[in-house]
């Protein structure tokens, strides 16, 4: 059963609020799929949860060129991945990204150009622009019970 949680989001501020309450729960071989247009909030989300993490701060760039940025944190290394401009799915495989879904915890924007290598028990969040500047619909579904403290209060 499909499970979905709806966030209306007000500013970057609040986004940045859902990243770092849901970080707090992450842990080694945890996979995020981040869905939405250019410029809906994914890398925003992403560097929150990333700095979330990290014992001291540092720079979190876009992986838009690099294709994976990878951080190590306590509780286990961080990739983000931007899959935009990834022609096929076994491309993933030569990025060393299947080996991270089982030992790391993988932040994935655009994950529609995994295919069928798409975890079943990851969590996808949409972003979605609204007619209200900066404001954002966010939208999390999953399967797996894994995510189920989605459905208590998180802090944003």
């Amino acid at each position: 059963m499909v499970k979905t949680l709806k966030i209306s989001s007000a500013d970057p501020n609040q986004t940045t609020a859902l990243g770092k309450s849901i970080a707090q729960h992450l842990r080694s071989r945890d996979v995020i799929l981040l869905e939405g247009q250019i410029g809906g909030g994914k890398t925003h989300f992403a560097r929150s949860v990333i700095l979330a993490l990290l014992d001291e701060p540092e720079g979190v760039p876009s992986p838009t060129f690099t294709l994976v940025q990878t951080y190590h944190t306590q509780p286990c290394e961080i990739w983000h991945c931007d899959l935009y401009r990834l022609s096929h799915p076994d491309e993933v495989f030569e990025l060393g990204l299947v080996d991270a879904f089982s030992e790391s915890i993988c932040l994935i924007e655009w994950p529609d150009r995994l295919g069928d290598l798409r975890p079943n028990s990851a969590l996808t969040i949409e972003f979605a622009a609204c007619d209200v500047p900066e404001h954002r619909y966010i939208t999390a579904r999953w399967t797996d019970p894994r995510w189920d403290f989605l459905e208590g209060s998180l802090d944003v």
